[in-house]
């Protein structure tokens, strides 16, 4: 199987090109920075990757590359963690995700011969924060700017299935694994100044990395997998919770709360998703009979943490 990919160098996309190696598939690296790309992915660890330079938002002969493959991942997106969401910063998210995939869409579109499937990333934020609601795949998305970009984000990845060409759309709950949200996370635990973040009362959707990338791989595989699938763990928890399971794993102290503010200096104001949080269960990917590694937050953080 051959398998271009745009976010490789990414925290989730590092980690699935290396498992997409380990199976001896091809993998097509779509990246702006080639250099940096190579020193990732060097040839001698894997000697099955091609590197491509291409600019997201912009057409190019980038697209042509996508000829031939078996199947398409899209990870690319600015971060929305990083920095407080000016309006200039909020079009460069935006951007990020609804130009570039409408680049990768129009790929698709003019590849000869055309892929099989497009996976491609959302994210929880479609159906909006609440401490009291329940989501699945069928609930309706809420009208912030994290749904918006959502909505906007999945509308051009549907064009694809003009084409002809399978769409599957992972919303990725937060995700965790050695590096990522968690790292930033855990600095207070370090120091025995661990705690509820916030008031506590929040909901956590997350799903553990080598979950979300077995799923990734089951939609490229698995031809009965369309639409949309929640890419979180069948267990969610409130950030009591977790605060209490991290501080049992790493055997520290977790009753100091840690202060939204301190949240909003780490995460800007991609935090909303720490802070105010939503539950949101994967009922269409349970269908599909995904089996979870980690489907509890306990085994999770004792494997990251360990």
């Amino acid at each position: 199987m051959k398998v271009a990919i745009t976010g490789a160098t990414g925290f989730i996309g590092t980690r699935l090109v290396e498992r997409l190696q380990k199976q001896k598939d091809t993998v097509l690296v779509l990246t702006r920075n080639t250099s940096h790309a190579r020193k990732v992915f060097p040839t001698s660890a894997f000697p099955n990757i091609e590197i491509v330079n291409y600019t997201p938002t912009v057409s190019g002969v980038w697209q042509g590359a996508i000829s031939g493959c078996d199947g398409v991942v899209n990870l690319a997106g600015e971060p929305i963690g990083e920095g407080r969401w000016t309006s200039e910063r909020k079009q460069e998210i935006l951007n990020s995700r609804q130009l570039g995939t409408r680049k990768v869409v129009e790929a698709i579109a003019q590849a000869d011969p055309k892929p099989n499937v497009l996976v491609n990333a959302s994210a929880i934020g479609y159906y909006g924060t609440s401490e009291t609601a329940t989501f699945d795949e069928n609930s309706p998305p809420s009208n912030d700017f994290l749904a918006q970009v959502c909505q906007a984000w999945e509308a051009e990845a549907q064009k694809v299935t003009n084409t002809g060409v399978r769409l599957v759309i992972l919303r990725f709950g937060i995700v965790l694994g050695n590096g990522g949200a968690l790292a930033k996370m855990i600095t207070p635990f370090k120091l025995f100044a661990g705690g509820p973040i916030g008031n506590g009362r929040q909901w956590f959707s997350w799903i553990h990395r080598e979950d979300l990338i077995n799923l990734i791989l089951q939609a490229l595989s698995l031809s009965e997998m369309s639409g949309v699938y929640n890419a979180t763990a069948p267990n969610p928890v409130r950030m009591q919770e977790l605060s209490n399971t991290m501080g049992g794993v790493m055997n520290r102290p977790s009753w100091l709360p840690v202060p939204s503010f301190a949240i909003e200096a780490l995460l800007g104001d991609g935090s909303v998703v720490v802070l105010e949080g939503q539950q949101v269960l994967p009922k269409r990917t349970l269908e599909t009979g995904f089996n979870y590694q980690y489907p509890n937050l306990q085994s999770a953080l004792a494997e990251i943490l360990k």
